[in-house]
């Protein structure tokens, strides 16, 4: 099985010195994905081009690595490709009948070709010799050069010929680890996982920073967004996950601050804590996902207040951005589904909100704050490795884990829908209930107390964190983790 990764635009007009290196980044980011799924697995570097070869005919095997160069940032596109080797124009033509043979079959096509090194023929000539072959050899409607049903597409560079079966849309960007890395400060919504990813897709690790204001359920739908966000476009880095108990500063701010003052103040509160968190990861900048006037303390004058409180550079990717394009990204990227399901706990709500906040007001106010209460916060913050976040839930709670079905039992796959159709969970003479993991707390109340429930994961933690919580909450439930997971 063979792949051709075309880089993104940017990458391509980069000084050679900086090309090469970001090409070389990303070479080392597929081989860190692709090899855990085929060890044998030969990615190449080439000036304009990297080839995936994976040496398996492993249906699921292939179908998560074509999902690792769809998610990867640094890939404008790839094409799965049949490749061989050519002598005439005939072998083109037997190489593209090979493939598209079936498809054109009573429908109307074109040929479309790229070429590169020295031939006695141009493009133009193979996309005829090509169309004319295919025409006395499959019954078509024939050729359309304006609105074809079917595109033959083929790529010729040298003696090798490149049949492509199927052109695949990337994520853009840089590779990841081509930019410092940066601390998001991540709620949950619909605004700040897209920012997140945003920064990803740029090039940036990108840690996430969750202050828990006070509820339990709200602290494991951002663990699960989180985690999302790094397995899908993360690249196997390694991240942090930091959740700093804000329930004291909350307080404090409820008991000192006057109302309409609130709400900046819990965020100048949130920079501070945060630039001291940045500072023990060695970040360059933090990350939010303001936009301009979305609520009260988003104007230009408040924002303004906010961020001189610190000196660390503060990125808002999304500042100009609409709630609608917001929501869209947030559908094309998966976590929307997420926001919509977040049990979100707001324990600071103004009455009368400013949207003109004063230095002069704001230090007025903060002077009756009690500090302490925010260094204890800071030091209390809990530093976890992503890939460990249900390991960690686990420890509380005892949990068990699975690797066969058990008697009287239902295994609910709580994958997201897209993975759910794209690798089916089949179990000989098992019942199998889908339930994604996002409404899975809501809809636990309904099924048949009857029987002992076992959650499944692709990789397990999305499994163990629910369980633990529901174990937690009186429920008979364990993980299912068959020995190949």
């Amino acid at each position: 099985m063979l792949f051709v990764v075309k880089y993104f635009p940017e990458i391509i007009i980069k000084s050679k010195p900086v090309r090469k290196k970001m090409c070389r980044r990303l070479q080392d980011n597929l081989l860190a994905q692709l090899r855990p799924l085929d060890p044998q697995c030969i990615v190449k570097m080439e000036w304009d081009k990297l080839t995936v070869e994976l040496l398996t005919d492993d249906a699921e095997t292939i179908i998560a690595a074509k999902d690792v160069l769809r998610y990867t940032s640094g890939i404008a596109y790839f094409l799965e490709v049949n490749a061989a080797t050519f002598e005439t124009l005939d072998d083109i033509g037997a190489g593209a009948q090979a493939v598209y043979g079936s498809q054109i079959a009573g429908r109307r096509f074109v040929v479309r070709c790229k070429r590169s090194g020295k031939h006695e023929f141009t493009s133009h000539d193979i996309e005829r010799y090509i169309g004319g072959y295919l025409l006395q050899r499959v019954d078509t409607a024939g050729v359309d050069l304006h609105t074809p049903e079917v595109t033959v597409s083929i790529e010729v560079r040298g003696d090798m010929l490149y049949v492509v079966k199927e052109r695949v849309q990337g994520q853009g960007g840089f590779p990841l680890g081509e930019v410092e890395p940066v601390l998001s400060l991540i709620s949950g919504g619909f605004d700040s996982p897209v920012a997140s990813y945003l920064t990803m897709k740029r090039g940036m690790p990108t840690h996430f920073c969750f202050f828990n204001l006070g509820g339990r359920d709200h602290e494991l739908g951002v663990k699960e967004v989180s985690y999302y966000l790094w397995e899908r476009f993360g690249a196997n880095r390694r991240v942090k996950f930091i959740a700093v108990p804000f329930e004291g500063v909350v307080a404090e701010i409820l008991e000192q601050v006057e109302n309409s003052q609130m709400g900046v103040i819990l965020k100048r509160m949130m920079l501070r804590a945060a630039e001291r968190v940045g500072k023990e990861l060695d970040v360059s900048a933090l990350v939010t996902g303001e936009a301009i006037a979305q609520v009260s303390s988003q104007t230009l004058t408040n924002l303004a207040i906010i961020d001189s409180v610190i000196d660390t550079l503060v990125i808002r990717p999304l500042i100009t951005a609409d709630k609608e394009d917001i929501v869209s990204v947030s559908r094309k990227i998966g976590t929307e589904e997420f926001a919509a399901s977040m049990p979100e706990y707001c324990g600071v709500i103004s009455v009368k909100p400013t949207t003109k906040a004063r230095d002069y007001r704001i230090a007025n106010e903060e002077e009756r704050f009690n500090f302490d209460v925010l260094d204890q916060a800071i030091a209390d913050a809990e530093y976890i490795n992503i890939d460990e976040l249900g390991d960690l839930d686990t420890r509380a709670v005892d949990v068990e884990v699975f690797e066969t079905p058990q008697p009287e039992s239902v295994i609910i796959d709580i994958r997201h829908p897209d993975e759910q159709e794209r690798l089916p969970l089949v179990v000989a003479g098992q019942m199998i209930e889908h339930i994604p993991f996002f409404q899975l707390h809501r809809k636990f109340a309904e099924l048949d107390k009857g029987y002992r429930y076992l959650l499944y994961c692709d990789k397990g933690v999305m499994s163990r964190l629910h369980a633990a919580h529901l174990v937690e909450d009186g429920h008979n439930v364990a993980v299912y983790r068959p020995p190949h997971s």
